[in-house]
């Protein structure tokens, strides 16, 4: 269940990175109907696919059925995830709402759109799933209670997006508009998530549990028995909640929370009904490891750390893939464009970025956190024997082995196999827990770096280093696809000029102006160098002056003058140069008080001499 989540933020990225395509491109009308043949082939798909796991089931096969079920969900979700992408990227099915106003208006509900047509691929897959998934929840659970439970189960993981990019929709209908601009700066926007991530964590718990549809666990026996051991522990919570998910057929419980005020435990019936008073409580004793070790707290952490390196590492990374010229000349062979290509590539590394943070990192520190939360019970009790046959159970009643795989769990066996060793051997408690400390530790710390990397290339000390690499990689790759084009020649020189490599500046103005001999930006550019340059070896006043005489002939402009009037400057020709500079300054339309200086400059070297 908690790969949906993984799911729906992928396809959100897909349906964003859209944005990246070009969207003047004519949509062809045909395309809807190939998306519906898509969908078509993909239901029967999933029909074929579960009716021979069901039939494998029928004949009493179930060793291994359990694992071959999830590996098909999985299979067929990234199968919805490829169809999804084919319906933004190929068919460009967003292109047929793009024009309509309440769209451009508000751009979350044109995600919310597409992201229904990603949760009805998922329905056509737990549709199909249900005939054998069913055999895995004890009691009678409905097709409708089965798909819905899905759903809402899922559908928190789009929370923080869904306030966030409403949020930012609605800035432009803000009343002061200060406010508004402040929010569409950098450190606005840094605000407003810190303050939307903060908000959605504390009272997030009461809207996901009107979303699941939880109600209070009625008073009686076990609700005093759950009261009792949180009280023992010193628990503060809101309320005992009972947790319906899947028809309150799963055997399952949790917790959530970050302030006691709006804390809930939930608990489903099948767990209560299966379970014996001391494994409920071990149970109880789980969930509250969760809370006492600060687990979702740090989940929050990692969160933020997610958003803040994408935050500062976007743009550097938009502008690294545009210079991966070797990627782009293996498509080329393909007769695939760059224009084409670029976008991809993004996708494709925002995905893989995602998929690598949340299914590996995330996923590593999830496990250990429930090692963590399971060893919480030796706080409180002598040994863990009632945790242990609570997962004997769990295995049994759901009919999957303990050796089954899981990204965000330890298997079944391998969380009993360790609270047997911590029985035998209580030093492993104390050392798992310093063991969690030390990679919290070193996880903080490389974010931390990965920030400060990622900001100072992007806003601080890096950055004009970097604009300057990737700069010089741009145009000399144009080069190469346009070698004739004297004007980027002149981009190399003013690239030499502003690396104060002045000889290969110069060499590059030159030639230029060999093969053009109008062109005015190289015989400005080259005038302004040997008339002001840094480095007195290659000022050359006469040439200066040539130079800049050829390039004021073609075109009396502000920028041209002004070289002009540094030209005359050198040569001592100092009335002259104030008459240009004020004829520069009358010209110019920005940067007016760059001109005025230039004149007031002039004019003071004039008294002087």
């Amino acid at each position: 269940m908690f790969s949906n989540f993984i799911y729906f933020l992928i396809a959100l990225v897909i349906y964003t990175s859209s944005e990246l395509f070009d969207k003047t491109q004519s949509v062809d009308p045909n395309s809807l109907y190939y998306s519906l043949i898509s969908v078509a082939a993909f239901a029967l798909v999933c029909h074929a696919w579960f009716k021979r796991l069901a039939q494998k089931g029928d004949q009493g096969s179930y060793l291994g059925l359990d694992h071959s079920i999830n590996k098909a969900v999985s299979k067929l979700s990234l199968m919805a995830l490829s169809l999804f992408a084919a319906n933004i990227y190929l068919f460009k099915l967003h292109l047929f709402v793009v024009d309509i106003w309440l769209f451009k208006l508000i751009p979350t509900l044109g995600a919310i759109l597409f992201l229904g047509l990603f949760l009805f691929y998922l329905v056509i897959i737990w549709n199909a799933a249900y005939v054998v998934q069913k055999r895995y929840f004890p009691g009678v659970l409905t097709k409708k209670s089965f798909i819905f439970s899905n759903i809402s189960f899922s559908l928190p993981a789009l929370l923080p997006w869904f306030c966030l990019s409403l949020f930012a929709d609605m800035i432009q209908f803000l009343p002061f508009g200060p406010v508004g601009d402040y929010f569409n700066t950098t450190a606005g926007e840094i605000v407003y998530i810190a303050t939307f991530l903060i908000i959605v964590s504390i009272f997030g718990p009461v809207l996901i549990k009107k979303l699941w549809g939880c109600t209070s666990l009625e008073p009686g026996y076990y609700r005093s028995r759950i009261e009792a051991t949180c009280k023992r522990a010193g628990l503060k919570y809101a309320d005992i909640l009972k947790w319906e998910l899947f028809g309150g057929s799963m055997i399952t419980a949790g917790v959530m929370g970050l302030v006691g005020r709006f804390r809930y435990l939930l608990i489903t019936p099948a767990l209560i009904d299966a379970l014996d008073e001391d494994e409920i409580d071990a149970v109880i004793l789980h969930e509250i490891g969760h809370v006492q070790r600060y687990h979702m707290l740090f989940y929050l952490f990692f969160f933020a750390g997610f958003i803040a390196c994408n935050f500062v590492f976007f743009e550097p990374m938009m502008l690294l893939l545009y210079i991966a010229g070797p990627v782009y000349q293996g498509f080329s062979f393909l007769g695939i464009e760059k224009g084409d290509v670029y976008p991809a590539l993004i996708c494709l590394s925002l995905i893989s970025f995602f998929v690598i943070y949340f299914r590996f990192v995330f996923g590593f520190f999830m496990r250990n956190f429930e090692r963590q939360a399971d060893i919480h019970v030796y706080n409180f009790q002598r040994d863990a024997s009632s945790l242990v046959s609570t997962f004997y159970k769990i295995a049994s009643l759901s009919r999957q082995s303990i050796d089954k795989p899981n990204w965000h769990h330890f298997g079944i066996g391998e969380r009993i196999r360790f609270l047997e060793q911590c029985r035998e051997e209580p030093g492993l408690i104390a050392r798992h827990h310093r063991r969690v400390k030390k990679m919290i530790l070193a996880y903080f710390v490389l974010v931390l770096a990965l920030f400060c990397t990622g900001y100072s290339i992007s806003y601080g000390a890096a950055k004009d280093a970097f604009g300057k690499y990737v700069a010089k990689e741009i145009l000399f790759q144009q080069l190469e696809v346009d070698p004739e084009n004297s004007d980027l020649y002149v981009f190399v020189g003013d690239y030499h000029y502003n690396d104060k490599a002045y000889d290969k500046a110069a060499a590059a103005y030159e030639n230029v102006i060999r093969i053009d001999t109008k062109n005015i930006h190289a015989l400005n550019n080259l005038a302004w160098l040997f008339a002001t340059c840094p480095d007195e070896q290659f000022r050359n006043g006469p040439r200066a002056l040539e130079l800049a005489s050829k390039a004021v002939s073609l075109k009396r402009e502000a920028f041209v003058l002004d070289t002009y009037a540094e030209a005359l400057s050198v040569n001592k020709r100092n009335a002259e140069a104030i008459k240009v500079a004020k004829e520069a300054l009358s010209l110019a339309e920005d940067k007016r008080s760059y001109y005025r200086e230039q004149v007031m400059r002039f004019e003071k070297m004039g008294h002087t001499l």
